[in-house]
């Protein structure tokens, strides 16, 4: 029989102990016994037992003795809500003690009660510290403020805390300042709408005198919020850069990103001329330089944070690639992000250096250092064409060490080179050749199979160093299967004769014996094209393939907009925007950058950017109202045309805007659908249109009710009315656009039918349309020809009448029909049509003419116009 000594927790002896010595008469031992229940507590022990006992011990004088109380009392109030009603009293007493300090410290504890019962007796209290004479009260009753919100918001708003608060930020205490603001700034961000910060110049202003006298922690709270402000002009943004940017020069790296953030915001109001300007350039590097000699945590911080600004401003850092350079004793994750950076900021004046440097890195012991240094090397010859020569020679001579995974790496970058600068560099694939059986990773056998299929025609041996990759094709990786089909389909079409039985072969393998659908899909469709038509099959496979950019690896421009927004912060390090990975993302507001131009949308340019160039016509064609055109027709209602693209993503920071439009029951109507391929989410739409021929203006704002995701597209139909401002357009339907979100504001034209305009009490009386069509001059005839309409004259009367054009009188005259038609506009001009239409022949003949029954000619150049066609 083994025994196991082994230490058993008594809680009910150890409890009784704890009991007698907490109501023991003697300061010390009661004191003593605190520290030993707080200790039990802090291991884990369950000593809720004791609360009745421990409460008691707050009715003292001794400032040790009642934090412990406290400290107890905040772990257990949760737990025991009906005992801690018993605290309550006490705190009203210590709120109003002598000692600041003791006062400060209740108001600290009645915050971190997270008990509703409770919360309401505690208001009182607040009250009073928050007007309390002693600023140390006041700032911890400011932080008390946005913890009671977090608990119950309704009774915070009721009972005028938030308005005291505000009144804060007056405070003649700089600390007292900058615990306000981070209240009020906690508490916007749970909820964004609120608008509790109202910032304006002289909160401003008191912010920034505060700023240069509180502690670290307050300047980073004042400087988060400076950095929401929007100034009103570039001279306010100087102002306000200029009484910044001594944090620059702090000792706190957080003081220091902070201050780069606000700055970095507010040079975008800066106009790029102005000598401040480029003096802010000059100080914001030796700050980011310095943050790069603190400990190996700090400096990955600061890099991840520098990689953000050097893709916005490479400027800042580009004389300062030395400090980028590797050293020896850093950490592999600094070694990778230095590597980073040290791309981004590579151009023509510093190339020599930096290909020295990553050749040098090619030779460390590193294996995954080795192999994103030889990638660089790659990414250099893409980024500055004049080094590509230099980097193909560099990569060369680290081919020629044999180092397994130096050449691999090596040949997937200059696969890339080859992409870029086509029939340069190809002198160098025997090289490549001569390596071909070391390959054994995937992503490097995949590369050399591109480049043999790619450049067959120059490898006399092509098919037979393919051949050799076929002979265990079903142990091959997926991708080295895909580029392997492809390689042979290339080697076959320039090389056909030599090549059947092997092309053959690789459909074969990858038909019938593959269980993977995209090698098979890929393998049927390449079957398919060589065996229907070949010619087609060569120009599809062996098109000239686009150019790949200089930075693939850049991040998305309206994401690194909000990052910025966000330097300092886990966002920054993540290269995420919070809503990635902050749980509920409640408070989470999307921020931007502010527009050089100035943001918001307010009244419309007077003339719209010469760069929009107009959409295509939308149904502009006569013979779209037959509804030929691909679009929604009806014979009982008007013709819909089918969405075209209006404002390509591209364009517009990850916003890509479709429509068309519609006049339904009488109404107009703009459809559109909105699509986000951006990577943040975008809110506050608004639109607005210029000024145009006929009026149209949004009848009411544009109703987009919910957040629009990434990849996510909302259609919304937004009714038109005819009460805008009217200027005349060219050409006359013609339609210029500005909408707003919450990243920027986007213009775009497009062209609206002008069936559009045709309203539903456009019949006109028989002998009132006589009397007109005999009065419109022949000078103002024009005649136009509709193709290709294979439809008798009553299915197309039919048709037009869905359309609000009438067909007054009919008749037939030596075997043609001739339909006589009357439209009216919106602003009251009325057109006259005759149309013709022969038996058996597609193509009708359509006369119209407007006229302005009102006797109001809006232009002259369309009073009277008419239209035929054969």
């Amino acid at each position: 029989l083994k025994v196991i000594n082994c230490c058993v927790w008594d809680p009910s002896g150890e409890i009784f102990e704890l009991k007698a010595e907490l109501n023991s008469d003697k300061k010390e031992k009661k004191k003593e016994a605190v520290k030993k229940v707080i200790a039990s507590m802090t291991v884990g022990k369950d000593v809720s037992a004791l609360f009745p006992d421990v409460v008691n011990c707050m009715q003292t004088d001794n400032l040790e003795l009642k934090k412990l109380v406290y400290l107890y009392l905040m772990n257990y109030a949760k737990s025991q809500p009906d005992m801690a009603i018993m605290a309550v009293n006490t705190f009203v007493k210590d709120c109003e003690d002598p000692n600041p300090l003791i006062r400060a410290l209740a108001v600290r504890t009645m915050g971190c009660i997270r008990v509703d019962k409770i919360t309401e007796y505690l208001c009182e209290p607040l009250r009073k510290c928050l007007k309390d004479e002693d600023p140390y009260v006041r700032k911890t009753a400011a932080v008390c403020v946005a913890k009671l919100h977090d608990i119950n918001a309704q009774l915070v708003e009721d009972q005028g805390f938030l308005d005291t608060l505000k009144d804060l930020i007056s405070d003649s205490n700089p600390m007292v300042v900058a615990n306000a603001v981070a209240a009020l700034s906690e508490i916007a961000e749970s909820h964004p709408n609120s608008n509790l910060l109202d910032l304006n110049p002289q909160t401003i202003n008191k912010l920034l005198t505060a700023l240069n006298e509180c502690t670290e922690w307050g300047q980073i709270f004042i400087l988060d919020c400076l950095a929401n402000y929007m100034p009103r002009d570039d001279r306010e943004s100087q102002s306000i850069c200029e009484r910044v940017t001594p944090r620059l020069s702090h000792a706190n790296s957080a003081v220091v990103l902070s201050a780069v953030k606000v700055l970095m915001k507010f040079m975008e109001m800066l106009p790029k001329d102005l000598d401040y300007y480029g003096t802010l350039l000059k100080k914001l590097a030796p700050p980011l330089v310095t943050l790069l000699s603190a400990e190996p945590e700090l400096q990955y911080v600061a890099l991840r944070n520098i990689n953000l600004i050097v893709q916005k401003r490479p400027e800042i850092l580009k004389h300062e690639m030395k400090v980028f350079f590797v050293k020896y004793n850093d950490p592999i994750y600094v070694k990778l992000e230095k590597l980073d950076i040290m791309i981004r900021l590579a151009s023509q004046a510093n190339i020599a250096q930096v290909l020295a440097e990553l050749k040098e890195y090619a030779t460390e012991v590193d294996v995954d250092f080795v192999r994103k240094a030889v990638r660089a090397i790659g990414r250099c010859a893409i980024k500055v064409e004049q080094s590509a020569e230099r980097c193909v020679s560099t990569l060369l001579d680290l081919i020629q060490t044999k180092v397994n995974y130096v050449v691999q790496e090596a040949i997937v970058v200059i696969k890339d080179i080859f992409r870029k600068y086509p029939n340069k560099y190809e002198s160098v694939i025997a090289t490549l050749c001569e390596n071909l059986d070391s390959l054994d990773e995937p992503e490097a056998r995949a590369a050399m199979i591109w480049i043999v299929g790619e450049y067959a025609e120059r490898i006399d041996n092509a098919d037979e160093l393919l051949e050799s990759f076929l002979e265990g094709f079903h142990d091959e990786s997926t991708q080295v299967q895909l580029q392997l089909l492809t390689a042979i389909v290339k080697l076959f079409l320039k090389k056909p004769t030599e090549t059947q039985e092997l092309v053959q072969q690789v459909l074969s393998l990858a038909t019938q014996d593959s269980d993977n659908p995209d090698l098979r899909d890929r393998g049927y469709i390449y079957w398919r094209l060589l065996s229907t038509d070949p010619v087609a099959a060569k120009e599809v496979v062996l098109a000239e393939k686009p150019l790949i950019s200089e930075e693939t690896d850049l991040i998305e421009p309206t994401l690194l907009e909000e990052l910025i927004c966000h330097i300092g912060t886990l966002a920054s390090v993540y290269h995420k925007p919070p809503s990635a990975f902050v749980e509920g993302s409640r408070g989470v507001q999307h921020k931007r950058l502010p527009a050089r131009m100035g943001a918001g949308l307010g009244a419309a340019p007077a003339a719209m950017p010469a760069s929009l160039g107009g959409a295509p016509a939308v149904g502009g064609g006569l013979g779209d109202l037959f509804d030929l055109g691909g679009g929604v027709g009806m014979p009982t209602g008007s013709y819909v045309a089918p969405k075209t693209a209006w404002l390509l993503a591209m364009k517009a920071k990850g916003l890509e805007i479709s429509g068309t439009f519609a006049r339904r029951g009488g109404i107009i109507q703009m459809d559109l659908s909105l699509t986000n391929k951006a990577m943040s989410v975008m809110t506050d739409f608004a639109i607005q249109f210029n000024r145009n021929s006929f009026g149209l203006a949004p009848a009411g704002p544009m109703q987009v009710l919910t957040p629009l995701s990434p990849n996510q597209t909302i259609d919304v139909s937004l009714p038109l009315s005819m009460s805008g401002p009217v200027m005349k357009m060219e050409p006359l339907n013609n339609l210029q656009v500005a909408v707003k979100n919450n990243i920027d504001v986007f213009y775009f034209s497009c062209q609206y039918p002008l069936s559009l305009l045709f309203v539903e009490d456009g019949k006109m009386d028989r002998q009132v349309f006589l009397a007109t069509w005999k009065d419109i001059p022949n000078d103002n005839e024009a005649q136009f020809q509709i193709k290709d309409i294979h439809l008798n004259s009553d299915v197309a009367s039919n048709k037009l009448q869905g359309s609000n054009i009438f067909t007054i009188a009919k008749r037939t005259v030596e075997g043609q029909d001739m339909l006589y038609q009357s439209v009216k506009l919106t602003n009251g001009i009325w057109v006259l049509a005759e149309m013709r239409i022969q038996t058996g022949n597609p193509n009708y003949t359509k006369t119209n003419g407007f006229r302005d029954c009102m006797q109001k000619q809006m232009y002259d150049s369309t009073s009277v116009v008419r239209f035929s066609s054969k």
